[in-house]
């Protein structure tokens, strides 16, 4: 064997070897690991998408909107607008929220509140670490056989930036959706909200829909129905007419 094919095998094995280390990594992380991985994912979107610096007026509107609840259980918030027009929002395992201009153009201050409080119920409920293992598990999988193919290195180079795409587009299954309406639906009644700020933020979602509608939408969907969902519980509870 040439010292080029002994060189060019040794790297694809330390290349299945590092693909298989992943793969069992993924399916080992803690939450404190999920946590640290989300943490930087959110660390490349800051620099990715444009902040609000912290005299915008977005800024101050989102720290107005929050101002009571920089801490969700033990877990410390932190906060930041993107100066983008999409319709979006989320919430990660680290704490971190991200807000974009264009739900907050398109919503009031109580109507962005509910929509934090449904994004925090996704991490509370554990959905947002669920689903981040989930995505490290698949891409370490891919990992494993880009590397008997030979192109291991540029997809572990592109597996973090993959976790951004699935944290703005992430989706989840109807009854966790469910679930975490409901978290955002206790937490505005816990804290004196309306409740119907919930509902008509949905209504807003569901007038956005069709083609080229906002992201949030497509990621979740039967906007009409889960408002309608709430306004029937509000009213069950006395809460609205």
């Amino acid at each position: 064997m040439s010292s080029l094919s002994a060189a060019a095998l040794a790297q694809g094995n330390s290349s299945l070897v590092q693909a298989g280390m992943e793969l069992i990594s993924a399916y080992t992380l803690n939450d404190a690991q999920v946590a640290s991985v989300a943490k930087q994912a959110v660390q490349q979107m800051d620099a990715k998408y444009p902040v609000a610096a912290a005299n915008d007026p977005y800024t101050l509107r989102l720290n107005r909107i929050v101002a009571r609840h920089k801490k969700v259980g033990n877990m410390p918030i932190n906060y930041k607008v993107y100066k983008t027009a999409d319709v979006n929002a989320f919430a990660t395992a680290d704490g971190s929220v991200r807000v974009f201009k264009g739900l907050m153009d398109l919503m009031t201050d109580n109507e962005v509140l509910a929509v934090i409080g449904h994004e925090i119920g996704h991490v509370a409920n554990r959905d947002s670490r669920d689903a981040m293992k989930a995505a490290l598990k698949r891409s370490a999988i891919r990992n494993v056989g880009a590397s008997q193919s030979g192109v291991i290195g540029q997809i572990s180079r592109s597996q973090l930036a993959g976790m951004t795409d699935y944290i703005v587009g992430a989706s989840f299954s109807r009854k966790q959706e469910t679930e975490a309406d409901d978290y955002s639906y206790a937490f505005l009644k816990r804290n004196g909200y309306s409740v119907m700020a919930l509902a008509s933020s949905f209504e807003k979602l569901a007038q956005q829909g069709g083609s080229g509608g906002p992201a949030f939408l497509s990621s979740h969907p039967d906007s009409k129905a889960r408002a309608q969902r709430i306004r029937d519980r509000a009213r069950s509870e006395g809460i609205a007419r």
